[in-house]
């Protein structure tokens, strides 16, 4: 798979999966065939990574696994019986270098609050911590949080490459759709590095 595939996949599955309201992304059937993007998707993963995320405002505070996707499509999650673990998606840049670097959570799991239970709340301003394993040591401040439709996911916003170091925090919010197991809306947050 190529990785401007991988980054319109993983746009569709994120924008498709339950964050933490449902215990399994959702099947194949329902995905429909990636929409290409118009912006290249940056360089995959090659060795470094970012370890840790922080959001003093809100109290979130959690390690990072790495993921990708699954040979189905869809998005390697942290466990939903693990709601407070965050992840990084490995085909994005790591923190601090040039580009849109993704970090996900739940909003909830397990019928428990989840590791970005509050993104919702940051505002414009607010800081977002992030340590790398190379001991780098990083400070990214919010630019804009949105609240947007799944079907409208903007791909290109928030995968599309930039030409300095950004951070997006993503989950799930507004309201739940009982019937699909899934949250209606998805919460991004844009953060820029500020040291």
């Amino acid at each position: 798979m190529t990785v401007r595939r991988a980054g319109a996949t993983l746009a569709l599955v994120l924008a498709l999966a339950g964050c933490g309201g449902a215990a399994e992304p959702p099947p194949p059937a329902q995905a429909q065939a990636p929409v290409p993007s118009s912006v290249p998707v940056t360089v995959p993963f090659k060795g470094l990574r970012p370890t840790s995320v922080k959001i003093p405002k809100i109290g979130a505070e959690s390690s990072l696994l790495a993921v990708a996707l699954k040979p189905d499509g869809s998005i390697s999650v942290p466990s939903v019986h693990t709601p407070m673990q965050a992840a990084w998606y490995k085909l994005s840049p790591v923190p601090g270098d040039t580009g849109p670097a993704i970090v996900l959570g739940h909003v909830d799991g397990d019928r428990k609050p989840g590791i970005f239970f509050m993104l919702k709340d940051l505002a414009p301003g607010d800081e977002v911590d992030v340590d790398r394993s190379d001991g780098r040591k990083l400070k990214f401040v919010v630019d804009r949080v949105t609240q947007v439709p799944k079907e409208t996911f903007p791909r290109d916003a928030v995968y599309g490459n930039s030409n300095e170091p950004e951070l997006r925090l993503i989950t799930c919010g507004g309201a739940f759709d009982h019937a699909e197991h899934s949250y209606r809306d998805n919460i991004v947050v844009y953060a820029k590095l500020a040291s």
